[in-house]
């Protein structure tokens, strides 16, 4: 009985095609706005590097001011003073260890065609991409011998590379930043989980524009490279960069990648220990707890997806409630020019329970034409959205989950909004449809 009321749902859509077309359209407008908003949440609440990241961590110590310190008092900052940064390098904790810090470069390029500008970057160890996996298109990153010299090496990536030396590899070649030539060891490729790491790794912001380039971090430190971002400074300092690197300003991230997830609670252990040491030495004044983060905890803290974004779900969902108000409306209109045709049926013995399937499938017929067309808004929205900012491009890729929930939404709405004209229509009283016929 199910599939002769859907076809002749199916059948309905060529009545009146203008005010079908304008309920398909309602709907699908609806829904592609709740599921673009949905999908970039998802996207940015996701797990970035989920068989691994309960494996990075970040560590952070409290090393503000003792005054006006309460013990429930969060940290100043979540990063990290030049001393800790090193201390931790030193320490031989986890498999792996890299402080990181954003930095900015102007580039002199060779070409005569193309001017000075200025560049982003990152300074972090070698450490850095095993740890996060950073994809390779040319050549690969520098060793540890180049860390702990702090040579002049750079990997570029892929944009600023193309932009520098067009499609050829440029490994080997030189490349003249700040004021000095950097050997360019490795190029990165398109980082495809781009728009969640960038929180992570102390980039530009969630959907920013990706790095353009990464030094060594020690490399930036003698070459004095300022940060180019915030920075806490919870004491007076000497003047000039040698001053800054003794002070306690705060202005580096650091991660631990360890064995495995049981290795926490004993790197936690040493964090501890470490900052009770330091204590003894006269820093980290506040006896605070200290903190160890792993990915996903790290995003949570650094509010990756803000009362903003989540706001933004809320009022797409507002809109879709306001397309149902308005798909409502039509059917009513849709349904009520049809009320000799219900009197004709309920007089030939269809019973109040027959017509509102019915109509109740058409309805739905109505809300899977709407979750079609909504799909494909959505992929377009999406697609333009990739478009625009690269750091965001893999936004249009839709998982099954998220193309499954398009078309119940879709369907789901439009049942809702058939519940009233269905059961205005079952109201259609046989005597009177018939007299008026």
């Amino acid at each position: 009985m199910f599939s002769y009321y859907f076809k002749l749902g199916v059948k309905s859509l060529r009545r009146n095609p203008a005010l079908t077309a304008l309920m398909v359209l309602t709907l699908a407008v609806g829904v592609a706005a709740s599921i673009s908003t949905l999908t970039i949440l998802h996207v940015m609440s996701g797990n970035p590097i989920p068989h691994k990241s309960d494996r990075l961590l970040v560590p952070i110590v409290d090393n503000g001011p003792l005054e006006g310190y309460t013990p429930s008092d969060r940290p100043d900052d979540m990063q990290l003073s030049y001393k800790d940064a090193t201390n931790f390098l030193a320490s031989g904790q986890g498999e792996r260890r890299t402080a990181v810090y954003g930095i900015s470069a102007a580039v002199e390029p060779e070409r005569k065609d193309i001017g000075a500008f200025n560049a982003t970057g990152l300074a972090p160890t070698s450490h850095f991409f095993p740890m996060f996996e950073t994809p390779f298109r040319y050549g690969q990153p520098w060793g540890e011998a180049e860390d702990k010299a702090g040579a002049d090496v750079v990997v570029l990536s892929r944009e600023l590379s193309e932009r520098l030396f067009g499609d050829a590899n440029p490994v080997g070649k030189q490349v003249r930043m700040m004021g000095f030539s950097f050997q360019v060891v490795g190029v990165v490729d398109h980082w495809k989980p781009l728009p969640r790491y960038y929180k992570i790794i102390g980039g530009p912001g969630a959907f920013g524009a990706e790095d353009e380039f990464y030094i060594p971090f020690a490399t930036a430190i003698r070459h004095e490279t300022s940060h180019n971002g915030s920075m806490s400074c919870n004491s007076e300092r000497e003047p000039g960069w040698q001053g800054l690197l003794n002070s306690e300003c705060t202005w580096f991230q650091f991660w631990f990648e360890t064995a495995s997830a049981s290795d926490r609670d004993e790197l936690k252990a040493w964090l501890d220990n470490y900052a009770a040491e330091q204590r003894k030495l006269g820093r980290l004044m506040r006896n605070a707890p200290n903190h160890l983060f792993d990915v996903m905890e790290w995003l949570e803290e650094m509010k990756v997806v803000g009362n903003d974004a989540k706001l933004s779900a809320w009022l797409a969902f507002g809109f879709l409630l306001l397309c149902l108000v308005n798909t409502m409306g039509l059917l009513l209109a849709k349904f009520s020019v049809r009320a000799a045709e219900v009197g004709i049926r309920r007089s030939l013995g269809a019973s109040q329970r027959d017509i509102f399937t019915q109509f109740l499938v058409e309805s739905g017929v109505i809300g899977l034409a709407g979750g079609i067309l909504g799909l494909l808004l959505a992929f377009g929205s999406l697609a333009l959205i990739g478009m625009q900012s690269k750091g965001m491009a893999n936004v249009a890729q839709m998982d099954f989950v998220m193309l499954a929930f398009t078309f119940v939404l879709a369907v789901a709405a439009a049942l809702l909004a058939g519940l009233l004209p269905t059961w205005r229509a079952c109201q259609v009283t046989p005597a009177v449809q018939l007299k008026s016929q």
